[in-house]
């Protein structure tokens, strides 16, 4: 087949969604298909051009500034238009969702879209808490509107999906999890030389356990929980670090806050780090911690699991099927008081434990069973507009 994927953000940008649309461009191409991904020029893109990666014109999001946004030209569309796509895959809702959507209708394409985003939790970055219902109620509207245009939809987990049907979905969906490359997150690729070395730059003591978090640093992700708990784990467990990896517009606030709460000298904001390095800033960690509740699937407590640590997040509907307590990974309660009673099981033995068996429950999220269901996915939705 030949596919295009549209995406409002691709490697070398470090998230969800690029990751998902990088992984979908290497399996796809490995199984025999032509893959084109068309994507915004981001920082560092010069050094990942090939024939099939389109990088477009962009500019900074008025409201995301830490996002770019692509403008698609007449050259661009002539190109994307004459490669006559069976499948167009569109991964936003927005403007390359509304470009992939063009071609789409140009070619004659089938159309098949991945809700990655759950829109509503993300409004509060255009009203600031005013009339935030309001805009909550227009996000699910739009989010009913764009699905139902498509020809088929892939929701990353079932609470995804159930959103959708909530928000009047009526078109034909596969619930199919992003996958991931397993085996470059395998403990046993980063010997203690370079775990020393990745601790020392991140300004981790010898002796110490690192706290670790990887992700965009936003309001979502609910830092400021484990920031507020952080005391009290530190209080009891002196020997431990919390490190955040990742960049964003909350960073400036929690570093306040991490001082105003008396532990700055024992938490590091280590940045944002090269997605193709970032298994070994895992390998640095001995438990990863999470209190997001707006993620579509989190592809980051996989990458945590396979890398051999002990996951302890807030229960998310998203995390079904991904970890079980005191097996795979251990879940809390949206409380402080839980999330502190969760993070001490981590440090003890009980989260040793966990984490030595946590790369066996990350290895169903390989990459290739991923791509393989997608595969299925665009035959069942050419299948269906043929009836």
């Amino acid at each position: 087949m030949k596919i295009g994927l549209f995406t409002d953000t691709f490697y070398p940008e470090i998230n969800g969604v690029a990751t998902s649309c990088l992984s979908l461009h290497r399996e796809l191409t490995r199984r025999g298909h032509d893959v084109h991904v068309f994507a915004p020029k981001c920082r560092g893109w010069e050094d990942y051009q090939q024939d099939t990666i389109h990088y477009i014109a962009s500019a900074p999001f008025v409201v995301l500034k830490d996002r770019n946004f692509a403008f698609p030209g007449p050259i661009t569309t002539w190109e994307a238009t004459k490669l006559d796509f069976d499948i167009v895959h569109t991964n936003s809702e927005f403007v390359m969702g509304y470009f992939g959507r063009h071609i789409a209708k140009s070619n004659d394409s089938v159309l098949v879209h991945t809700y990655h985003t759950i829109w509503e939790e993300y409004t509060y970055y255009i009203t600031h808490g005013f009339a935030d219902e309001a805009a909550r109620k227009v996000a699910r509207k739009y989010s009913q509107w764009w699905c139902n245009k498509s020809d088929r939809i892939i929701a990353p987990t079932g609470k995804t999906l159930g959103l959708l049907y909530d928000y009047g979905l009526r078109v034909p969906a596969d619930i199919i999890p992003s996958g991931m490359d397993i085996a470059r997150f395998a403990p046993e690729r980063h010997d203690a030389l370079e775990r020393t070395a990745i601790r020392n730059e991140c300004g981790v003591l010898p002796g110490e356990r690192v706290l670790l978090n990887i992700g965009r640093i936003a309001k979502e992700k609910n830092l400021e929980q484990i920031m507020r708990v952080f005391p009290r784990l530190h209080e009891q467990h002196p020997d431990v670090r919390f490190v955040i990896v990742g960049e964003g517009p909350m960073r400036e606030s929690l570093t306040k806050m991490a001082a105003e709460l008396g532990v700055a000298d024992h938490v590091t904001f280590a940045g944002p780090k090269p997605w193709e390095k970032i298994d070994s800033y895992y390998a640095m960690g001995d438990v990863f911690v999470s209190a997001s509740r707006s993620e579509t699937q989190g592809l980051t407590y996989v990458e945590a699991m396979a890398s051999g640590l002990c996951v302890c997040a807030v229960f998310d509907e998203c995390l079904l099927g991904v970890i079980e307590d005191g097996v795979s990974g251990i879940l809390t309660d949206d409380t402080d008081e839980a999330l502190l009673e969760g993070l001490l099981r981590a440090f003890s033995d009980e989260g040793s434990k966990i984490a030595a068996a946590a790369p066996m429950h990350a290895a169903p999220f390989s990459t290739e069973a991923f791509a393989e269901k997608v595969e299925a996915c665009y035959l069942r939705a050419i299948e269906g507009v043929k009836k």
